[in-house]
């Protein structure tokens, strides 16, 4: 398993790095992103934090650890301006907090955030097939999340981003231990969201994908 969006208590997740790093290697997984919740007055602070943890992590287990961001409920017309600054502060992967229908996302959100070129759109609810274009153009992979609540809306993302060609891959969102799933457990989520097993692993061939070019930067 890649799990590209997880959140630590850097923001609103349970645990610290080290433990959810732990965890998620204990359970098969071969790299993770840390992308907790950022907006303007967090970023810096977020990032500085992460990458002090992520090289000791790097060095000292058996998976590839990423520093990145989730920008959350940030005012849509902001969030391109953001996806920047954060990438200048060392943010090697920016996720935006899609237009998730469990919370009040200001709407735009999904736009702003394929226009700026996010890496991924979390969770994106009743996402557009205009804005699904969008990110096939942009190349902004769409989220098929296994986090209860946001995972309601999976079946319609996956219908249009199939539909038009965007890009998908498979996220958990984890905030608390019982969050990360196995390979085989994100199968299913992608089969029940109506992907085909090649299809479903296809999304992991982009976080495969995704995971190479950023090994590259870790490099540097």
């Amino acid at each position: 398993m890649i799990d590209l969006h997880t959140h630590t208590l850097f923001s609103d997740g349970e645990l610290l790095p080290s433990e959810l790093v732990r965890r998620a290697e204990a359970i098969g997984c071969r790299a993770i992103a840390l992308t907790d919740h950022v907006d303007y007055s967090n970023y810096k602070f977020v990032l500085e934090r992460l990458w002090e943890t992520v090289e000791i992590l790097n060095e000292n287990t058996s998976l590839l650890v990423i520093p990145g961001v989730e920008i959350t409920h940030v005012p849509p017309l902001k969030i391109p301006e953001l996806i920047e600054k954060c990438r200048e502060e060392g943010a090697l992967i920016v996720v935006v907090h899609g237009e998730t229908i469990v919370e009040p996302v200001s709407p735009g959100t999904n736009r702003a955030a394929i226009e700026g070129r996010a890496d991924i759109l979390a969770h994106p609810g009743l996402i557009t097939k205009e804005e699904a274009e969008l990110a096939k153009e942009r190349g902004v992979f769409l989220e098929i999340t296994t986090r209860r609540g946001h995972s309601i809306t999976n079946g319609h993302v996956a219908k249009l981003a199939t539909e038009v060609g965007a890009p998908m891959v498979i996220n958990t969102d984890s905030h608390s231990p019982g969050d990360l799933v196995t390979r085989s457990f994100a199968l299913k989520v992608g089969i029940g969201a109506g992907l085909t097993v090649a299809q479903v692993e296809e999304c992991f061939s982009n976080s495969e994908r995704i995971v190479k070019r950023l090994t590259e930067k870790l490099k540097r």
